[in-house]
């Protein structure tokens, strides 16, 4: 038995979200299905983090064992020839027995992007999400800062949340504007069910000048999360990167559908990868 690897970027927009569902569609299933056809023998995944309905993904990471010998390359380019175009496996690698793509992690980042201008984009449906208020990102960094650190973030777990613990480690949450871009961008070594999403409903508010900046805090320090913002849409949150120990020697997620050559976003234009 092998164990192995893989890493993928899905448009997470057709989906009911990645784990499997009986009555929709999701990412795990399409995944697991094209893989065993590669394999030819049934193939079950687990992944780094369960993205929710219409969240997409750059850097997920999943493993499966199996008694197939296949390359690499058949792994990868195998699996996309199954897949529908908007999922696709972007490497595979044989990994130790002990791997595990969920506990193995160190820290996940997750970067919610945000289209802040009066008219709303066509061709960014469903990719970012639109604001159309001016928003002051300034007040909106000021206002992450004080996310930053370990705390209890009840204030920022969906109600139907299943984490034992509210208690998470926020190593990074920082705000960047590039032109009418602005991107979120959060990196803890867990997330509560819908925390990033709940927290970019808190900063979009604070950025609309709804709340003063000190508003997080205050947030934060209530633990209630009927005292906060709404829930951000779905369409600007993106998995982007799943850090593990350097021994497992893990490609660094590459070049997306997102992103030039050169680094610099598509769409949204300054954002490094």
């Amino acid at each position: 038995m092998t164990r192995i690897a893989v890493g993928l970027e899905y448009q997470g927009t057709r989906y009911a979200g990645w784990q499997s569902q009986r009555s929709a569609e999701t990412v795990q299933v399409l995944a697991e299905g094209a893989l065993g056809k590669v394999a030819a023998e049934a193939v079950s995944l687990v992944c780094a983090g369960r993205t929710d309905a219409g969240v997409h993904a750059r850097g997920q990471v999943a493993h499966f064992d199996t008694t197939a010998s296949r390359s690499m390359r058949a792994w990868t380019l195998g699996t996309n020839s199954e897949l529908p175009r908007d999922i696709s496996i972007s490497w595979a690698r044989p990994v130790p027995a002990h791997f595990h793509a969920r506990y193995c992690a160190e820290a996940r980042t997750y970067r919610y992007l945000i289209f802040n201008r009066a008219s709303r984009s066509a061709l960014l449906a469903h990719r970012a999400t639109w604001i159309h208020r001016p928003l002051d990102a300034g007040h909106m960094a000021q206002a992450a800062a004080a996310l930053e650190g370990e705390h209890d973030f009840s204030a920022f777990r969906a109600a139907g949340c299943q984490g034992k613990s509210p208690i998470r480690r926020m190593e990074r949450l920082t705000v960047t504007r590039r032109g009418d871009w602005l991107a979120i961008e959060a990196t803890a070594n867990a997330f509560l069910h819908h925390m990033v999403r709940n927290i970019a409903g808190l900063l979009i508010r604070i950025g609309k000048g709804d709340a003063p900046p000190d508003w997080a805090a205050q947030v934060l320090a209530g633990r209630d999360r009927r005292l906060s913002a709404a829930t951000a849409p779905a369409d600007g949150l993106y998995l982007w990167h799943v850090r593990y120990p350097a021994a497992f020697a893990l490609p660094v997620a590459p070049q997306c559908l997102l992103c030039e050559g050169d680094g610099t976003a598509i769409i949204a234009p300054g954002f490094p990868t």
